[in-house]
């Protein structure tokens, strides 16, 4: 297959976005400071663009401690104070609030299911969900395993988790395969 014949997504769009999409998007993650990097990158992007998180990622994993739950969740009101001084981040002190409660919230959940993967997993019964769309406008914004995840996080204390943002991880993390059926990597993942 040459370079020519690949078709992406839509919504991939410029180097960034498209990069992410060909590596990224809906690659099954099994990995739990990679899952807990998009639970926290997602809550992050509410009210903003991906591509606008995706230019800051790599700040996030510097101020961040490279999303090492069990630091983030010792972080003090001094942490706070210099990520809100942070331009490479957004600076809403909600979001980077519920990093520090999120981090606590997930240690939690390891601890109470071994790992933070073999909790989330289970909202769509280990395996990636395989959607047939053929373009953007046919996905939803939330399904009803998102709002089952949505309303079990909240429940556990997490914080901007809703179904939009839970379903949005899902995509990320490769819970569900939501490639268009024209897109090369709909098979791959």
């Amino acid at each position: 297959m040459t370079d020519k014949a690949l078709v992406s997504c839509s919504w991939a769009s410029g180097p960034l976005m498209l990069a992410y999409h060909d590596k990224e998007w809906g690659v099954p993650v099994h990995e739990d400071r990679t899952l807990f990097e998009f639970l926290t990158l997602e809550g992050a992007q509410a009210g903003l663009s991906w591509e606008t998180i995706l230019k800051k990622r790599e700040n996030y994993r510097r101020a961040f401690d490279n999303f090492d739950a069990a630091r983030i969740a010792r972080y003090t009101e001094r942490d706070v104070k210099r990520l809100l001084a942070d331009a490479g981040i957004v600076r809403n002190r909600l979001k980077v609030a519920s990093t520090v409660n999120n981090a606590q919230r997930f240690l939690e959940v390891r601890e109470e299911f071994g790992s933070f993967e073999e909790y989330i997993w289970r909202f769509v019964d280990g395996r990636p969900i395989k959607n047939s769309f053929r373009a953007l406008s046919e996905m939803p914004a939330k399904t009803e395993k998102s709002e089952a995840m949505s309303g079990e996080l909240r429940r556990r204390g997490f914080k901007f988790v809703g179904p939009t943002i839970c379903y949005a991880f899902m995509q990320a993390v490769g819970m569900v395969n939501d490639h268009t059926i024209d897109c090369f990597r709909y098979d791959e993942v």
